[in-house]
């Protein structure tokens, strides 16, 4: 299976912050989310990616090469959306095709005009009068228009509202059709990340805490309510986290999908989503 993005043993400090040995592997036609709290590393591994930061030690490999973010080369294969659209509020869209084909050599001129008219956008318009979702919308063109094969959003469906994060969501599903292509994609909205990722990258306090498929994690873990004497029932660490409240307990509960343990009398079990497992994870490391 080849790689879009590995990275090994990836060590970076600052002042009150420190990343630590970062491992992660994103396979070629994936989707990699993100997830963890403000402060936990996910802006620091996209700038160290992209080369606006220097990494104290470790090493990042892009389509099983090590990675040069000065190199033109290896800036045709990434495509970046931030949070904000960074293009200047005075030209249009058509200017910024005008532009953009000077600075990549793979520009597609056609495959950016379809974007512009697929997401409904004002070509002759200047991005200052753009809604925030149209600036978006106009920065993921850009980075789809040139023969990138490793996308990285950085919180780019922030702010959005339901039908446009869908509409982009839909275009980053085709984007990875090809099984040549992958998305590593950092965002706060996770139930966005549950309905299109096939990996979940969780990060704390600049570790990892796992790195797992979304499906098989999503199989591994139980939400349970019960009463509070119920839970010990259930096998011997087999609860990974616990909330109680006026009615009993809630907890966050592991399970072997194959064989999973009786239910105690009385308890309630749903499924976990990542949202619930991220929590209940910060939640236990903060006891």
């Amino acid at each position: 299976m080849t790689m879009a993005l590995e990275i090994r043993e990836l060590n970076k400090e600052y002042p009150g912050f420190r990343l630590e040995n970062l491992n992660l592997k994103l396979p070629q036609g994936c989707i990699m989310g993100l997830i963890g709290e403000n402060g936990a590393g996910k802006s620091t591994i996209i700038r160290l990616i992209l080369g606006l930061a220097i990494a104290d030690s470790g090493e990042i490999l892009v389509n099983g090469e090590r990675h040069t973010p000065t190199a033109a080369a290896w800036k045709e294969l990434v495509g970046v959306v931030h949070d904000e659209c960074f293009f200047p509020a005075e030209i249009n869209g058509k200017q910024l095709g005008l532009v953009l084909r000077r600075i990549y050599r793979t520009w597609d001129e056609q495959k950016f005009e379809e974007y512009l008219t697929r997401f409904q956008l004002p070509g002759k318009k200047p991005l200052r009068d753009y809604s925030r979702g149209m600036r978006m919308k106009l920065s993921i063109a850009a980075a789809l228009s040139h023969d990138s094969r490793l996308l990285i959003l950085d919180e780019a469906t922030s702010g959005l509202d339901p039908i446009v994060r869908d509409e982009i969501l839909t275009v980053f599903r085709e984007y990875i059709q090809d099984e040549e292509k992958a998305i590593l994609m950092s965002s706060h909205i996770v139930s966005d990340l549950e309905k299109i990722c096939d990996y979940i990258a969780f990060l704390h306090r600049g570790r990892l805490v796992f790195c797992e498929e979304k499906d098989l994690l999503k199989e591994q873990y139980r939400m349970v309510r019960c009463g509070r004497g119920a839970l010990s029932d259930l096998p011997e660490g087999a609860v990974a986290g616990t909330r109680e409240n006026a009615y009993g307990v809630e907890a966050l509960v592991r399970i072997d999908p194959e064989r999973p343990p009786a239910m105690p009398p009385g308890s309630v079990w749903d499924p976990a989503t990542i949202e619930d497992i991220m929590l209940y994870a910060v939640r236990e490391e903060g006891k």
